[in-house]
């Protein structure tokens, strides 16, 4: 095997591929990325869940395979000067890695201990341009769960109905909905959950772009294919949340606030918050404004926001994260929050009919002394 690529494109396909490599595996293979040089140059990364490969061009003069550490490989290209590397695959798999005045001499392990990719069938599939796709994951990923107790709630759920998708993300606590219209699919209604550590790695790949990304559906793999790199990943399985359900539909008090204005108003308020000092932020909901306030031991703080609309003077505890999360990725500037009880959970949405985004947060019960 031999072959030489610019160092800036082998850099950038590592550090793509290495994020999935396992950083310590009962098969070292896994802990490596598999190079292939054939009519390009493929590089793979794989930790049996997740999957990347991505294809940069190279000059070959002797195809092969070998797996390489990923650490130490990341490491080793990223410090070379900034020229052409060449890389070759003598006996005993003993790869020698040359750029300028600098020589490398590592040991991989052969290609075939290297576990193969899943395979998914390409002919169902559903097309979304990357634009869109980083907008939906990046504004829902947050409310992903890390409790393993429930894993289909470690992912987010993808549904397909009548021409739009939509993405939803729960964790108990709170719940991130974002619906888009399709232009293009090859596949009838369905819904399918791709865990969060896979759609975080997509999230990083796709730009902002109207180029498509081909999100191919197996029966047991999801497959993303955006440009020369392609994200694999198994599907979880289990019964989601019934999001529907989940969301009320009949509360008594909506009104109208300036995203922008309520965020301030939250972080100034919970600057006497901290990990060890924690305390909800006890919010007012007035005709005309918010008043919102914090006590922990370090001090008292309060602050008022306008707002459109009555809250019928509904007193709601929340934890300051998760209602500045959701907030924040909220794609509008004018937010409507529709409210019922002070133990009833706070919807979040667009002040549009039709709007393509819901958030829910949960309230915290408040004690006399919060």
């Amino acid at each position: 095997m031999n072959f030489s690529c610019e160092k800036a494109q082998f850099l950038s396909a590592i550090s793509v591929t290495g994020k999935v490599a396992s950083a310590k595996s009962a098969i070292p293979a896994l802990e490596g990325l598999l190079l292939e040089a054939a009519n390009t140059l493929r590089i793979s990364g794989y930790d049996l869940k997740t999957g990347i490969k991505t294809e940069i061009p190279a000059e070959i003069t002797q195809m092969g395979s070998i797996v390489l550490n990923a650490r130490l490989l990341g490491e080793i290209i990223r410090k070379l000067p900034d020229d052409s590397v060449t890389l070759s695959v003598g006996e005993n798999n003993m790869a020698t890695i040359t750029c300028g005045f600098s020589t490398f001499n590592i040991m991989g392990t052969p290609a075939a201990d290297y576990p193969e990719l899943p395979s998914v069938d390409s002919q169902s599939a559903i097309y979304i341009p990357q634009k869109t796709l980083k907008s939906m994951i990046s504004e829902t990923i947050f409310a992903v769960s890390d409790n393993e107790s429930r894993p289909v709630h470690t992912g987010s759920l993808f549904e397909l109905e009548h021409g739009s998708i939509t993405v939803v993300s729960v964790d108990g606590y709170r719940l991130a909905l974002r619906r888009e219209k399709l232009d293009r699919t090859d596949v009838e209604d369905c819904s399918f959950v791709v865990p969060g550590s896979a759609l975080g790695e997509v999230e990083k790949i796709v730009s902002d772009s109207e180029d498509l990304v081909k999100v191919a559906l197996g029966e047991k793999h999801i497959l993303f294919s955006i440009d020369e790199t392609v994200v694999i990943s198994r599907r979880l399985e289990g019964e989601f949340l019934n999001y529907r359900q989940a969301i009320p539909q009949n509360n008594k008090f909506h009104i109208t606030v300036d995203k922008r204005a309520l965020m301030a108003s939250v972080e100034r308020v919970s600057l006497i918050i901290s990990e060890k000092l924690k305390s909800p932020v006890r919010c007012l909901f007035t005709e005309g404004q918010i008043r919102l306030s914090t006590a922990t031991a370090l001090g008292k703080a309060s602050d008022e926001c306008l707002i459109q609309g009555d809250g019928g003077d509904l007193e709601i505890g929340f934890n300051d994260k998760y209602l500045l999360d959701a907030l924040k990725v909220a794609p509008a500037d004018m937010v409507r929050i529709s409210l019922n009880t002070s133990v009833s959970p706070c919807v979040i949405d667009s002040t549009e009919d039709g709007g393509n985004f819901v958030y829910m947060v949960l309230p915290v019960r408040l004690k006399a002394g919060d």
